[in-house]
């Protein structure tokens, strides 16, 4: 919905019409009906219907957009990861041996995760931001801001302006709202990139999910339905250049070496596409009016699979705030109540995207000495079933304390 009035006064201002964006705003708008929201994408209008990726979405995440009232729609599209194998080995390796297999529940009928397309997850947070009343506002950027006496300014691309009690930046790892509020980041790149593509293959995966630990990076098989499976190659970002460009008959050349063919036959659908890989975290997520959520406050490496959960958690997290502050008559944009948020997030992700740097050295490399410690490590989680249960939950996000939506719980 394109909406430009100048002048426009609202409770809460969404910056990115992402997952994470879109999250927060229906979640805030389900709790509280009575506060006016509003959602503004700089990205052209329908560009999220052609995005052709998919992403792995934890069960606790699953619960929230069931709460959320988005399941019942992704769910007949999602593919339940039923299991996981971890090998560690070269690309050359004729057998890749499995030091660590994972079943792929956390209860009774509960899949740890789903493989779900992205376009999918992003028109079932549209469809019911819509039910609600939220506007959508499509290919306009956020040129400035200033905050004020109970409110921030927003000045548009379109030349609009708009007054909210408070302004979200959910703009990405390269957020344009994060720079304009003065908040700083620790950041450094990681030299690999991550090619992503959507395979075909002959015989049926039956759910299970595969992570190979290679020299140049881990490289993931994911379930897609039917029988598709999207992956996640990391490579020195000089060959992820070179392979994305080069003939598609070379490209799955060097995939089926990596893939082997125990699927059968393998094609590629689409253009393979790659992405740098870094760490980005944010010194602060809040200031007066203004807060940061998804990777707009952490970009972190894909080896783990966490940074879309991560991203929902803050918006579960933010949620919560927001709408307790909104019952209690607090101002909902103050920096007291928002430094709640940023207590209970801040170290989550700061550990998290400690832990997936540490991982990422530690695997991303051909040292014979850490290819025994960490192969050793693996065996030893193999044989401990309650760490392979700890870290089961880890990864579906249901372990520690949560925000209520990640419970499955009304806010």
């Amino acid at each position: 919905m394109q909406t430009t009035s100048d002048g426009s006064r609202l409770d809460v201002m969404v910056a990115g019409a992402g997952y994470v964006g879109l999250a927060v705003a229906v979640a805030i708008r389900s709790a509280r009906p009575n506060l006016k929201v509003a959602v503004v994408d700089a990205a052209p209008q329908g560009v999220w219907q052609r995005d052709t990726r998919a992403s792995a979405i934890a069960a606790a995440a699953c619960r929230m957009l069931e709460q959320l009232g988005c399941w019942a729609e992704i769910a007949p599209e999602a593919q339940a990861i039923t299991e996981m194998i971890i090998t560690d080995s070269r690309t050359a390796d004729p057998v890749r041996p499995v030091f660590l297999t994972f079943d792929g529940e956390v209860a009774p009928g509960e899949p740890f995760a789903h493989m779900v397309h992205n376009r999918t997850l992003n028109g079932a947070l549209r469809r019911r931001a819509g039910e609600l009343g939220i506007d959508i506002i499509e290919g306009v950027a956020v040129e400035a801001f200033a905050v004020e006496a109970g409110a921030a300014t927003v000045h548009l691309a379109d030349g609009a302006t708009m007054r909210t009690r408070l302004l979200v930046a959910a703009d990405g790892v390269n957020s344009r709202l994060r720079d304009m509020a003065g908040i700083k980041t620790v950041s450094w790149e990681y030299g690999q990139s991550g090619i992503v593509a959507t395979i075909a293959h002959e015989r049926p995966h039956n759910g299970r999910a595969e992570e190979h630990f290679l020299p140049a990076g881990p490289f993931a098989i994911l379930p897609l339905p039917g029988s598709k499976s999207s992956i996640v190659w990391t490579e020195r970002t000089a060959e992820a250049q070179r392979l994305v460009a080069a003939d598609p008959f070379l490209f799955e050349a060097e995939l089926e070496l990596r893939f082997g063919l125990k699927l059968g036959e393998i094609s590629v659908e689409g253009k393979p596409r790659a992405w740098p890989l870094g760490l980005t975290l944010a010194r602060g997520f809040v200031k007066p009016r203004f807060a940061l959520a998804g990777d707009a406050a952490h970009g972190i490496h894909p080896i783990a699979g966490q940074g879309l959960n991560l991203g929902f958690k803050d918006a579960a997290a933010l949620a919560e705030t927001v709408v307790e502050a909104d019952r209690l008559g607090q101002d909902i944009g103050a920096l007291d109540v928002l430094e709640q948020y940023e207590r209970w997030r801040r170290f989550d992700t700061v550990q998290m995207g400690v832990t997936t740097d540490v991982l990422n050295r530690l695997f991303s490399n051909d040292i014979a000495p850490l290819r025994a410690i960490r192969d050793f490590g693996l065996g030893l989680v193999e044989r401990a079933p309650k760490l392979k249960e700890f870290f089961i939950r880890q990864a579906s996000g249901l372990a520690g304390p949560s925000p209520r939506l990640l419970k499955g719980e009304a806010i």
